[in-house]
């Protein structure tokens, strides 16, 4: 056999490989659902839970490698919620 037929095969394995893992991760996905509860959590005021878990959803996402979009979302979340959290604690001390 010619070599481009084994460059052909080697990268029409790497394509079905690349795919039926995005496939499996889009499957399970975590991440989301942790953003969801974390998301709730931020609504009801329980912030340092909220940012527990937005960093748990942030782990999740670096795992999987596709969310870049929410990877965005959640490190702008956990900017804002480290700014609540810094303000709320310091406006207990000041008064």
């Amino acid at each position: 056999m010619e070599l481009y037929y084994y460059v052909f095969f080697f990268i029409a394995i790497l394509i079905f490989v690349l795919l039926l893992r995005y496939f499996i991760f889009a499957k399970k996905n975590v991440s989301v659902k942790l953003f969801a509860e974390a998301l709730k959590n931020e609504n009801s005021g329980h912030f340092e839970e909220a940012l527990i878990t937005y960093q748990n959803a942030l782990n999740e996402v670096k795992k999987i490698r596709f969310h870049s979009h929410l990877q965005n979302k959640i490190v702008d979340k956990l900017k804002v919620l480290n700014t609540v959290i810094e303000y709320t604690h310091n406006a207990r001390f000041t008064r």
